[in-house]
């Protein structure tokens, strides 16, 4: 089944290329008929997603074969966060919002490619269900259990009978919701694998309608003093 989904993913994704650059050459060709925009642009929003879908199936079959432990190679954890604010503060759409606490200088051992997909996937998912006049507040610390990462935002929240759940593939609280913001639904099955594989944890907790907060926890034996 992993190596099906593998390889289909692989087979879709150069279809999808060609689709998607027809489309975008279409959208800027000043001579297609106005009854056409609005259909083209809707066909540009769906060839997006799925080539995202794509791009996290990929992701998530990379994680499940690579398996065993990340590597141990020092990641600037501060660094990394303050470059995804940046990428999201550039969006055309964010919340108002976004602060950034950076209480420890400390970096992180494990794969530079694996902690940003943690952090950005956990950040994607604030912004997407966070109102634009709401907030966001990532903060990195290290105490004696070890180095954490929260993001925690004011969003929409998630009723508690969903929480044991969310970290499973395709699993959306708000179906329909999802696919309108273009969710793919496999953020977090790829957060929970890329943390496994840095021995770390996920915990969940929310508040529907007052905002949810997502906290990556790593072990001591995953954190390095800044010099050491």
């Amino acid at each position: 089944r992993k190596d099906f989904v593998a390889n289909a993913s692989h087979e879709l994704r150069s279809p999808l290329t060609v689709v998607t650059g027809y489309l975008d050459a279409l959208a800027d060709d000043p001579a297609l008929d106005a009854t056409w925009q609005e259909p083209v642009r809707e066909m540009r929003r769906q060839s997006d997603r799925m080539r995202s879908i794509v791009q996290d199936l990929l992701e998530l079959s990379k994680l499940e074969a690579e398996g065993g432990q990340a590597e141990l190679e020092p990641v600037d954890v501060g660094g990394m966060l303050a470059l995804i604010r940046k990428d999201v503060l550039a969006r055309p759409e964010h919340p108002a919002a976004f602060e950034l606490s950076l209480e420890s200088d400390a970096l992180l051992l494990g794969s530079e490619g694996g902690l940003h997909s943690i952090f950005s996937n956990l950040v994607s998912n604030a912004v997407k269900y966070t109102p634009a006049d709401g907030s966001l507040h990532v903060r990195w610390w290290v105490d004696s259990q070890g180095g954490h990462v929260s993001v925690r935002d004011t969003g929409i929240g998630i009723p508690a009978e969903h929480l044991p759940r969310l970290t499973e593939r395709f699993y959306r609280v708000d179906a329909g919701r999802s696919r309108r913001l273009g969710g793919s639904g496999l953020g977090l099955a790829i957060v929970k694998h890329a943390l496994q594989r840095h021995e770390g944890r996920l915990e969940i907790e929310s508040v529907e309608g007052k905002g949810s907060t997502f906290t990556c926890h790593f072990p001591t034996t995953r954190v390095r003093a800044k010099g050491a």
